[in-house]
């Protein structure tokens, strides 16, 4: 649905792939008018605390179906068993749509489906909506979007991914999109059951500019990089497992044979900047912490230094594979060279521990991916930061009639069906027969399945973040056991869950640090070369935001742990 990073994933990349593969998270306002206003006239700054409080909707916990595995430690909820599609339960009892259409603008990655098909209007039968889709290339999503956003022809509903929340998107946002607070805060979303049950903090990250705005993907708020391994390969050579990053250097060495074409991994940078503790770099806010009583940045600190002087090690080792070392594009697909043995090790998103195993399942029976635990880079336990609970968000237009906005929400209440409904299943699979069809309680797209239900409904709510293999249930326990292990580290900097949006003067000011990592671990530039940077970005505004950042931390507060 989106390309895979033969080196390691860019952030960008990395978001898309996570957040639509899991597809599965007003008050006084002080700080607003301080911050340049408030309501539609902000700009900038966050909503939080007291403010949020009002704004939130109340949260009721979905009693329609149990997971078989609970959330615990910020992970997804997990089922294990077969499906029966026989005993799919019922969680919207009645169409809440009132016939009207809606149009949608969303990323599309892969060939969109034509108008009117069995799965749109099946959809929009169950709903009692006309959606009409306006599908757009998600690979440059970002350039229609703006030009969108700039026209007075705005469509009734806009998807949003975070990656593209830069320049003057924010700020179209808050002024172009309606306020679901009348319809959604406290208890006026128990009209919309499966609505009520998305946790609190994705609805905190849907507060733009004052006012509850976005229809939120919920996601886990654990790390979604994994280190993915073949643990058949690590079985047959007795490879242990590392556990602190000498080891897994030594475990590299001993992997690779370049003669042979084999090496140990691929760019390992997003694994290092997990194991040596360095905040993260998924969104701009949660790079800041306050340390000693100062709001640091993650390019500031020593465990980012040190994790980029790992990487380069590796690297410099000849443990990498060539296409890695080479710096290949990021469409290119890692999965059959992971297969055929090339390397052993890499990292990316925790989707794909799935995916290669269903890949592999029929034509390389003793095949097995798995995922390794991070570890801390000196053998200790390892220090985890949380990403965002929600990363993509739907909204609606501020033009929009109060018939619209309700036949919108109708159409959310549907698709943020938990996993083991009926209106999951027609969300995720489409029909019966057509679609998909279920053999020994695993259902299987066609065909037609999968040329019709890809990214589209699923866009615009979801539920809260589930993890469902009926195919290889294992793998479904392991990715979730997973989170909650690496959960158990994990903590939240000062500014996660919040929706902030940046003065647009700073917002390009780390653009161009990604690509100096890269070239840093392949050895084309220098550690120097990074301080220096860091440097030259805080004369360039880095302190100044730094400031700007210090006062909305007075404001507000920490986030709670």
């Amino acid at each position: 649905m989106t390309p895979n990073a033969a080196s390691g994933p860019s952030r960008r990349n990395f978001l898309a792939s996570s957040a639509v593969a899991a597809a599965a998270v007003a008050g006084g306002m002080p700080l607003l008018a301080a911050c340049g206003g408030s309501d539609g006239g902000s700009r900038e700054g966050t909503t939080s605390g007291k403010d949020a409080e009002k704004l939130l909707p109340a949260y009721v916990a979905g009693n329609v179906v149990t997971p078989d595995i609970p959330s615990r430690n910020g992970s997804a909820v997990g089922f294990t068993g077969k499906l029966d599609i026989a005993d799919l339960k019922t969680s919207v009892p009645e169409k809440l749509g009132k016939g009207g259409r809606v149009t949608v603008m969303s990323p599309f990655w892969g060939s969109p489906p034509k108008a009117g098909n069995a799965y749109y209007r099946a959809m929009n039968d169950l709903i009692g909506v006309d959606v009409r889709w306006q599908n757009q290339d998600g690979n440059t999503y970002d350039q229609k979007l703006g030009a969108v956003l700039a026209s007075s022809n705005v469509p009734d509903v806009v998807v949003v991914p975070g990656w593209n929340m830069t320049g003057k998107i924010p700020s179209a946002i808050i002024s172009k999109f309606a306020d679901l607070g009348p319809y959604l805060s406290g208890d006026a979303v128990k009209e919309y059951p499966n609505l009520a049950a998305i946790p609190t903090d994705a609805w905190q990250r849907s507060i733009f500019g004052g006012k509850l705005r976005g229809l939120p993907m919920p996601s886990s708020y654990v790390t979604g990089i994994v280190p993915l391994y073949r643990q058949d390969v690590f079985e047959k050579e007795g490879y242990e497992v590392p556990k602190s990053a000498d080891e897994f250097l030594a475990l590299a060495k001993e992997i690779t044979n370049a003669r042979a074409k084999r090496w140990a991994c691929l760019d390992m940078k997003w694994t290092a900047f997990n194991a040596f503790g360095v905040l993260s770099g998924e969104e701009k806010s949660l790079g800041w912490n306050e340390v000693d009583g100062k709001l640091v940045y993650r390019i500031e600190t020593e465990e980012y230094l040190e994790a980029l002087e790992w990487t380069r090690k590796l690297f410099a080792a000849g443990v990498v594979h060539p296409d890695a070392e080479l710096g290949k594009s990021n469409a290119a697909d890692p999965g059959p060279k992971f297969a055929a043995g090339e390397f052993l090790i890499y990292n990316q998103d925790l989707s794909q521990w799935w995916s290669r195993t269903a890949e592999q399942a029929t034509q390389n029976p003793d095949f097995k991916v798995w995922g390794m635990d991070i570890f801390g880079h000196d053998g200790g336990e390892p220090r985890l930061w949380a990403k965002n609970p929600a990363g993509i968000f739907a909204f609606v237009n501020k033009k929009a009639s109060k018939d619209v906005i309700r036949d919108v929400l109708a159409v959310a209440n549907v698709t943020a069906a938990p996993y083991g409904t009926k209106e999951y299943m027609m969300t995720n699979y489409g029909i019966e027969g057509t679609h998909y069809t279920v053999r020994d309680g695993v259902p299987t797209k066609t065909d037609q399945g999968n040329i019709d239900v890809m990214n589209a409904y699923v866009m615009i709510a979801s539920p809260a973040a589930t993890i469902a293999h009926p195919d290889f249930p294992e793998v479904a326990k392991g990715q979730v056991e997973w989170q909650q292990r690496m959960g158990a580290f994990t903590r939240k900097s000062a500014f996660y869950g919040m929706q902030i949006t940046e003065p647009a003067r700073w917002t390009n000011l780390s653009n161009d640090f990604e690509q100096l990592e890269d070239d840093i671990v392949r050895g084309r530039k220098k550690i120097g070369d990074m301080q220096q940077a860091v440097s030259d970005w805080r004369s360039k505004g880095g302190d100044k935001l730094r400031d700007w950042y210090k006062k909305l931390l007075d404001e507000n507060g920490p986030a709670a742990n």
